[in-house]
């Protein structure tokens, strides 16, 4: 390793060392990180760019690194993370600790690994000609629904020169993913008539209806698994939709006039979800609302999107992935969670792809950590994407 490799390293691990530091639960502010990165990039006189959400609470941050009369490459990454809650951490979650070539902290693979390793490239960046800009994009609120990044992505749709290309940060081991799924997700809440469970059959049994519709639901995510569509590059091939919570009910001796659950719906990009969601909204009133109201009609379905996020496609056919190809020979395939890539390309009409250090697997869960081998990697990729934006002498 080179002692410029071994530098930015350094400074790598320094800057998310100090990232981590900042809990950005999404619940929480992320000011303080937000404040953080503009200071460090003022020390190299790069104006910065915030869009707060409606309580001034939180920001997404926008930087451009090179020239704005031509279209550049995005680098994105949230700053929310998942809370820290579990037993059996460690070392403190918010408190980076190094062990065994590992960084452990919440964070350190989703997905402050990502954001340190192109802070810690501006130096270099700075000092180069580039033919082409990079667009430093840090969003909130991810972790709750993709809800942060849209006005940021607006801005970019909208200037002279929007960006050609996005690379969402994600954690995939450095690995170039070609496509995610979407996601929708939604609570129900079904309204019956309380009373002495002894009298059950003059009731509506709210728990006894919602079951109903949560069978249909699993009926449909069925009929997914049988005849699709069906994109084999998935690590899950269809689009699934399941139930995710239930409550209800307030005795044991009380027919429940109240039950409330949620379902998600993770769809293949080009898989119309909102279609496949008013369809079974459809059979449920048809069918079960009906036969509710005939008895009472103060019950029934009560219908909330909680969020929707869209599916990122196959953009390895567009001419800007040549930035990436030239740089990483094939691509991994296309996994089922979700990022902000989908919002890039189907809001911003940005292709993207998403590439980050670490892996998933270590996302969401006590003693999370990211190899520092992972970071040298992330650092040598961004490297080589910089190295081709660079002006070649005419």
């Amino acid at each position: 390793m080179t002692q410029t490799n071994m530098s930015r390293l350094h400074l790598a691990i320094d800057i998310l060392g100090k990232l981590v530091a900042f809990d950005t639960t999404s619940k929480n502010s992320n000011l303080g990180l937000i404040r953080y990165v503009q200071d460090y990039l003022a020390q190299y006189d790069i104006e910065t760019t915030l869009f707060y959400d409606e309580t001034g609470e939180k920001a997404n941050l926008l930087a451009t690194i090179g020239p704005k009369d031509v279209p550049g490459i995005v680098l994105s990454g949230h700053t929310d993370v998942v809370p820290a809650l579990e037993k059996g951490w460690v070392s403190p979650a918010f408190d980076m600790t190094e062990r065994d070539g590992k960084l452990f902290g919440r964070g350190t693979a989703d997905m402050k690994g990502f954001a340190a390793c192109a802070l810690a490239l501006i130096p270099e960046l700075v000092k180069q000609d580039l033919a082409i800009p990079f667009h430093l994009c840090l969003s909130y609120d991810e972790e709750v629904g993709c809800l942060g990044v849209g006005s940021m992505v607006d801005h970019l749709a909208k200037i002279d020169h929007p960006p050609r290309l996005a690379v969402i940060g994600e954690p995939t081991e450095m690995k170039v993913i070609n496509g995610q799924k979407g996601k929708y997700s939604m609570r129900v809440t079904v309204t019956g008539t309380a009373g002495h469970s002894s009298f059950a059959p003059h009731h509506v049994n709210a728990i006894e209806y919602a079951s109903r519709a949560i069978a249909l639901i699993s009926d449909v995510a069925r009929e997914f698994e049988t005849n699709g569509p069906f994109d084999p590059d998935f690590t899950v091939p269809h689009s699934t939709m399941l139930t995710t919570t239930i409550s209800g009910g307030t005795a044991t001796n009380v027919t429940p006039d109240c039950c409330e659950f949620t379902f998600e719906i993770r769809h293949l990009p080009d898989h119309d979800a909102a279609s496949v969601i008013e369809q079974i909204k459809a059979r449920v009133t048809e069918t079960l609302e009906t036969e509710m109201k005939a008895r009472e009609a103060d019950t029934g379905f009560e219908w909330e999107e909680i969020f929707h996020y869209p599916g990122m496609g196959d953009c390895t056919d567009a001419e800007s992935f040549a930035f990436v190809r030239n740089i990483i020979g094939e691509v991994s395939g296309k996994v089922s969670y979700g990022s902000e890539g989908g919002i890039f390309e189907k809001q911003g009409n940005i292709p993207s792809i998403i590439c980050g250090p670490g892996s998933i697997t270590q996302a969401h869960k006590r003693n999370e950590f990211v190899e520092i081998s992972q970071l040298d990697e992330c650092l040598a990729f961004l490297e080589k994407l910089g190295h081709q934006a660079v002006k070649t002498p005419s």
